[in-house]
């Protein structure tokens, strides 16, 4: 559980994996899918023991990632809660699925969400583009809690993709422009991610070496990209452009 046997090249490969994820996830997400694999190949964890580690990772950047988006953001997180809420309570039921995990029927299943998603990103992009802060107008409704407990219920069970969905729920129903459901996005998956921390522990499912290790580099990335995301004119056009790249690679890398 705590043990930790790398190479150079191997811990090189933590490194560099670590701060693009970290990166990646703050800027739209499916970082996991980078994750993952490693733990898997390079680690030889069982997948759901690597499934429950990459939490340690995620916790760790979203950590850093929310706390620096809420001192250039002020007021972003006002409000939140009705979001919040129900996918805390959807990702304990996600987490629970997740200690028997069906790798095969979830990873088509999630791949053909992904590519359902890059059509909705690519059908109409002034969707994702608008200008003017609307403060998430909707996040109060019925359909916001219903999707949003959904949505926690997948990031329980699975985590990797989750970001992308956050982000097409935030702006598509509940009315956040793309900068704003960023920040809360990272705020969503620091939240959900303790409860499922909490119960993988139970079940003794983490390996501590390698995921601190790997939240470490990570969190590196998750400073960096939201140094990105304050500095840059136009954010909202880098992030949908990676956006748009993530969901493309991550449809294909689910289905093979």
């Amino acid at each position: 559980m705590f043990e930790l046997d790398l190479s150079f090249t191997e811990f090189l490969i933590f490194m560099v994996a670590g701060v693009f994820t970290g990166v990646i996830n703050t800027l739209a997400g499916s970082g996991s899918l980078i994750t993952l694999p490693i733990f898997i190949f390079i680690c030889g964890l069982p997948p759901s023991v690597a499934n429950a580690t990459n939490r340690i990772g995620v916790f760790m950047q979203s950590a850093v990632a929310t706390a620096r988006f809420g001192k250039t953001m002020p007021g972003l997180y006002k409000g939140a809660e009705w979001l919040a809420i129900p996918a805390i309570l959807g990702s304990v039921l996600g987490s629970k699925i997740a200690v028997d995990i069906d790798e095969k029927t979830m990873n088509y299943t999630i791949g053909t969400l992904m590519v359902v998603m890059l059509v909705v990103l690519l059908f109409k992009p002034q969707k994702w583009l608008k200008a003017e802060s609307q403060g998430g107008e909707n996040r109060k409704t019925w359909q916001s809690v219903l999707i949003f407990f959904a949505i926690g219920v997948y990031g329980g069970f699975l985590q990797a993709g989750v970001g992308v969905f956050l982000l097409a729920a935030m702006v598509l129903v509940s009315k956040f422009d793309l900068k704003q459901a960023n920040g809360l996005k990272l705020l969503m998956v620091l939240l959900f991610t303790i409860p499922s921390l909490v119960l993988f522990i139970y079940y003794a499912k983490i390996q501590f070496a390698y995921g601190l290790l790997m939240g470490f580099f990570q969190a590196i990335g998750a400073w960096l990209g939201v140094k990105f995301i304050a500095q840059i004119p136009n954010a909202e056009v880098w992030i949908y452009r990676v956006l748009i790249l993530v969901v493309a690679v991550s449809a294909l890398s689910f289905f093979i």
